[in-house]
């Protein structure tokens, strides 16, 4: 029965998505032209992240207990305040996840750092 449901729909929309057929078969009178399409919430949301970026954010894992080595080494075991953990080297890019390749880096350099790094390596 799924089958036959889906095959439908797409006949449906198939007929819908022609030009000229939607009005001729619509049992519309008048000019003959189309309604313009209806926006749907998966129409309006923004484009999804596509290349490589998005593929390599999705296989990198962050260690918590690599960055809480990192904060005791630093001096810092339980964060400080205003700053953040980054990853001199991205993992996106082929970077480690160990206390060697982090440093502490104020909020707004690095925001500034992840728009950069987005772009690709």
């Amino acid at each position: 029965m799924r089958t036959h449901g889906r095959l439908l729909l797409a006949l449906t929309l198939a007929l819908l998505l022609t030009p000229g057929l939607a009005a001729a078969g619509s049992g519309h009178r008048g000019t003959g032209t189309r309604r313009p399409p209806r926006h749907t919430h998966s129409q309006t949301s923004k484009p999804k992240a596509t290349g490589t970026h998005r593929a390599a954010r999705r296989t990198t894992h962050r260690s918590a207990a690599a960055r809480h080595a990192f904060e005791v080494q630093s001096g810092f075991p339980h964060g400080r305040p205003g700053y953040v953990v980054d990853h001199i080297v991205p993992l996106a890019c082929g970077g480690k996840d160990v206390a060697s390749n982090m440093q502490w880096q104020t909020v707004a350099a690095g925001k500034a750092k992840d728009k950069v790094e987005r772009r690709g390596c």
